[in-house]
């Protein structure tokens, strides 16, 4: 029997992959809280609550410049609203990345197309490919 090294790196990556794709989680609910211009506090149909960080977007923070603008305008797009969150992964602070929709509206894109975000290029390779050519079409139109 040969060993072929190829074989054995794409059964690495396979591997290595899997575990992300297993923790995907799609959540049903409502947006609670809104911390900033990108997180948000989801409560599912279980009533557990979450905190989520909008996928593909960085926002200013509460006390940076137009950090509370940027709130305010999450705020009037989800707050109190039903809810779809798509959640592939979780940050470093224990947040659950995701792509939040609200009436069919991807509301990190739209905090994007108002200004009060932008592309979080950093980890666009993240994205599902339709997303990231979403994103990356409104940063050129804006």
């Amino acid at each position: 029997m040969y060993f072929i090294p190829g074989v054995a790196i794409v059964a690495a990556v396979i591997a290595l992959a899997a575990p992300a794709a297993v923790n995907a989680v799609e959540l049903d609910g409502t947006i609670v809280g809104v911390a900033d211009g990108d997180t948000v506090t989801f409560l599912d149909a279980k009533k557990a609550q979450h905190r989520i960080r909008l996928d593909g977007i960085d926002a200013p923070e509460r006390r940076q410049p137009y950090g509370q603008r940027a709130r305010q305008s999450l705020a009037d797009l989800a707050h109190g609203r039903s809810a779809r969150a798509d959640c592939p992964k979780v940050d470093r602070y224990g947040r659950a990345v995701c792509r939040v929709i609200v009436d069919g509206v991807d509301v990190g894109l739209e905090q994007f197309r108002r200004g009060f975000a932008w592309h979080y290029v950093k980890y666009a390779h993240e994205q599902r490919a339709e997303d990231r050519a979403n994103y990356a079409r409104a940063e050129r139109d804006a």
